[in-house]
Formats: structure tokens, sequence, C-alpha cells
């Protein structure tokens, strides 16, 4: 492919090779988010369209706003890897990737500049609204693959994107001193929170056991969703704050 119309009108086009069809469906229902995590933002692109990496992503957004288009909406982009929601596995082929400009835990990790983030908003909005993509689908890389990754990161201000109308987001319960679920416990209680994640999408089988893979999604709620404290341990807030998640998607179904 030499070139095509950039779906969002604002992006650049820059061709990946590192594409294909989508499988199973002819539209995506969900975005991903992603942070680059390498040293500077051209070898990110560069990376991104490059052949022997075989990686890509839809979208791409500098840390000055620019927005480069890299891989048609209708296609599938090569960017979640090994991940899964609501038991899917192909993530890849439901799913609109953007990748953002930071350098990741490994690399310094900074906050996200406000211009990149209106710049996101602005792409988020047009593609939920090409696609009606549904509010609680606007996910992390981490939320799909938790543990394996951990971008775009408890930086990332998920609340400036869902109060300009993107994702899905409840005020996270605050913390406080109290009983807490953590590795090693076996109860009904942690049978009830396994259940809840699992409810919202994530990849967590439901044996009543706080095992490691557990935590590890208990990392990636809190990572997205009560970012104050990201530490695996389901406590009270972590608890109320998944409860009102749950709650608040019948009133808030999509945008």
């Amino acid at each position: 492919m030499s070139g095509f119309l950039p779906d969002e009108p604002t992006a650049d086009v820059r061709v990946s090779p590192n594409f294909g069809p989508r499988r199973e469906t002819a539209k995506p229902d969900m975005i991903v988010l992603h942070y680059t995590g390498m040293k500077t933002s051209g070898g990110a692109e560069a990376w991104l369209c490059d052949p022997a990496s075989e990686v890509s992503s839809h979208y791409l957004v500098h840390e000055d706003g620019r927005i480069v288009q890299m891989v048609r909406e209708s296609d599938r982009a090569w960017h979640a890897g090994k991940s899964s929601w609501f038991g899917r596995a192909d993530i890849n082929s439901c799913s609109v990737g953007i990748e953002i400009v930071n350098p990741g835990h490994s690399l310094g990790y900074r906050n996200f500049p406000k211009r990149q983030i209106d710049a996101v908003i602005g792409l988020c909005k047009g593609i939920v609204r090409r696609h009606s993509i549904p509010a609680q689908r606007v996910l992390a890389h981490s939320d799909v693959a938790p543990g394996r990754k951990l971008d775009p990161g408890e930086k990332f201000p998920w609340r400036a994107l869902f109060e300009a109308g993107v994702g899905h987001l409840v005020e996270a319960a605050p913390v406080r001193r109290g009983a807490v679920l953590k590795a090693g416990d076996a109860t009904a209680e942690v049978e009830a929170l396994q259940s809840m994640l699992a409810l919202y999408g994530y990849g967590v089988e439901i044996s009543g056991a706080f095992d490691r893979q557990t935590e590890i999604v208990v990392e990636a709620f809190q990572r997205h969703f009560r970012q104050r404290l990201v530490d695996g341990v389901a406590d009270g807030s972590t608890i109320r704050t998944l409860e009102r998640l749950l709650a608040s998607i019948r009133a808030v179904p999509s945008r």
C-alpha cells in the first residue's frame, strides 16, 4: 500500500506494512491506549513502520499533539499482542490501537503533556463516533494484558478523558485503613472480587483463591481506575470503586 486517506482528518499518514484483515468482525468495538515505551518519538514511529518489528498501531500521538495514522481503521493493526477482554483473545481484530509517545516505566516515565492529551481526546472522540464504541470499551493496554503490560500507566489522565466525554470512570473511593483481600487469601469475598472483575471484562479465574494472577489483575484495575495507590491489594477503596464502576454501566452505557 502506497498510501491512504486518513480516517481522522487531522492525522498525517505514514503507512506501516504491519497489518492484515480483521477476523470475525467487520469493524472495531474497542479502543486500546498504549504508551510507546521508547527513548524517542522518532524511534517509536520508525519501529511501528518497520516490517522487521512485526508491530504496528492505527495511530501514534506525539507529545506536541501531532497525530500520525499508520494503519486504516478498517484493517487489523498488530498492537495488543497476547491479550483478552470478556474472554476474547484476538483484541487486535476488535480494536483500534493508539500509541501515545512516552518513554514508559523503564526509561523515565513522565506526565503526559496537555497538548498531547487534548489530541488523544479528539482522536478518541472521532473513533467513538465512527464506530459507536461504548464508553467502557475505551481501555488501557494493561487492562487487556495485565501483568504483561503496564501502559499507559498510572500517570495517564483518564479523568481528563472522561470529563471530555471519552471512556468510563467513577470517582475512586478514598484510601483508608481497614480489612483487605491479599495474596494467599481464600474466601467467599475473594470469589466475589474475582466475579466483579470478570463481569467488567478482566481475564481472571473465579477460584476463590487470591493467587498471583488475581493480584496482577487488581494492579491493572488500580492503574486505570484507582491510581492513587497501585499495590495489587484489594482494600476497601479498590472494592468500592469496582462496585461503583459496575453500578454505573447501565446509567452510562455509552458516549
